[in-house]
């Protein structure tokens, strides 16, 4: 779907009207409306409450119009249209009062279907509104696009998602942009990368680990790198999840669908950047050469890792993908990862727990995520948690117990990380437990506008 063509420029052709009302001027408004309308509202049950949807009469025959309600007219919130791009039938629309803003990208998610495996999929006709703001169509454009990528490369199911078929993403997406893809499996990663290595080894030939890089950008310019935890299925390993745990772990990759999501947007804004992407790819299976708890494991920065809980394995693949960005000397890295549930614990399926090493730097993301209404909240690097982690025969453990288990999986992950290099992790879901006008339940990209904004406002374009 070309997410573009669903918003145009208004030059006065014919569209059916949007009035927007907010629940408090319900009653103002509907004293105002002839005998018809009211009459309509009624048998609807409208009665201006946010999300609600009315059609009304027009004054010739075949002439209707829409009212709906929304919380605030004069600030258009991100989802507030996202229903009525969902519910309305096919056609051209316009708002009479207020233009969309930043509710173009509701209008345009609105949607979104994933449809990929029915056999009767559902097909509606699109809805385009009509706006007097165009210089916006092609941002908000770029982040439904981006979005509806992340949501589809979590919802597919992980038989068609393995390692191989996340790097032939990377592959197309880099191909459109003429950008260099590098791919490290067999031996060379388990020499050069160990802990990716580990992780994958268990699952069949066919879904095989690996690392997939992809390099973009004039070498002039500041090098970023955005690395992804691309866990395309997630049995736990020999401490195995439990079903209820298991049923959803396709999503386990949700992170690298962020991260090259975010790489074809930086890519299309042509941000003078020097990109660097790097996707850890494996399936953490089972089998007789599965990595065992106890093991200890050298990373490829050098640090040993004594294997608590074959569970948390996104932090072991992260590290060994951090350390490798790391060695080319980027001046802001981000990692994204589906990595704790003791984050969604702590802070829901809606809401990224972020971490960084560098304090302006997560002020200033946090700036960007209200900006654009995609909201994170930041948690510490608590450095005497740091002695969880500990290990009687190793550098390290992987695992620091049940307390604060987002707190030292972040800090696990700063061990690779110079003191001197801006980081920032995001621990995302990844995932709509239910669903949303907009929104609907399944894989959901939450963070991934909130970092692009901060990449923008950091490089702008001259």
């Amino acid at each position: 779907m070309r997410y573009d063509d669903l918003i145009q420029p208004d030059n006065g052709q014919p569209a059916i009207p949007i009035q927007l009302i907010e629940k408090t001027g319900f009653e103002t408004w509907i004293a105002a409306q002839p005998d018809a309308v009211r009459t309509a509202t009624k048998a609807q049950k409208f009665d201006g409450s946010t999300g609600d949807i009315a059609i009304l009469p027009g004054e010739k025959p075949g002439e209707w119009s829409v009212v709906a309600g929304v919380a605030d007219t004069r600030k258009m919130a991100l989802w507030s249209l996202a229903k009525l791009a969902d519910s309305l039938p096919e056609g051209t629309y316009r708002l009479t009062d207020v233009d969309a803003g930043d509710a173009m990208v509701g209008w345009m998610l609105g949607h979104y279907r994933y449809q990929e495996y029915l056999s009767d999929p559902k097909i509606t006709g699109v809805r385009v509104l009509l706006v007097k703001e165009p210089g916006r169509i092609a941002g908000a454009a770029l982040q439904a696009a981006a979005t509806a990528l992340v949501r589809d490369l979590v919802n597919r199911p992980a038989a068609d998602m393995g390692p191989s078929a996340l790097e032939a993403e990377a592959r197309r997406v880099g191909k459109a942009y003429k950008a260099d893809i590098t791919v490290t499996s067999g031996d060379a990663l388990e020499s050069g990368y160990p802990l990716i290595h580990a992780v994958g080894k268990a699952a069949m030939r066919e879904h095989a680990p690996r690392l997939i890089e992809l390099s973009w950008g004039d070498d002039r310019h500041p090098r970023i790198a955005i690395v992804g935890k691309g866990i395309t299925f997630d049995s736990g390993g020999l401490d195995i999840k439990p079903a209820s745990g298991m049923r959803i772990m396709k999503k386990d990759m949700g992170g690298a669908a962020h991260a090259l999501a975010l790489a074809e947007m930086v890519m299309v804004a042509h941000l003078p950047v020097r990109l660097h992407m790097l996707i850890a790819a494996a399936e953490n299976s089972i089998s007789g050469n599965a990595f065992r708890p106890g093991d200890v494991i050298k990373s490829r920065k050098g640090i040993t890792v004594e294997i608590d809980n074959t569970d948390a394995e996104g932090r072991l693949v992260l590290a060994d993908a951090l350390t490798k960005a790391i060695e080319d000397k980027p001046e802001f890295i981000v990692d994204f990862a589906t990595l704790t549930g003791a984050a969604r614990t702590a802070l829901g399926p809606d809401l990224p727990a972020m971490f960084s090493n560098q304090d302006d730097v997560a002020d200033n993301l946090l700036s960007a995520s209200k900006a654009v209404h995609d909201p994170l909240w930041r948690m510490p690097l608590w450095a005497p948690y740091s002695e969880m982690l500990d290990s009687d025969i190793a550098d390290t453990a992987n695992s620091g117990g049940s307390f604060a288990g987002a707190v030292t999986a972040a800090l696990f992950m700063q061990k690779f990380i110079p003191d001197d290099t801006p980081w920032v992790h995001l621990d995302t879901f990844a995932w709509r437990p239910t669903s949303k006008p907009g929104r609907p339940k399944g894989g959901e990209a939450l963070g991934l506008r909130a970092v692009f904004r901060y990449l923008t406002d950091t490089y702008p374009v001259r």
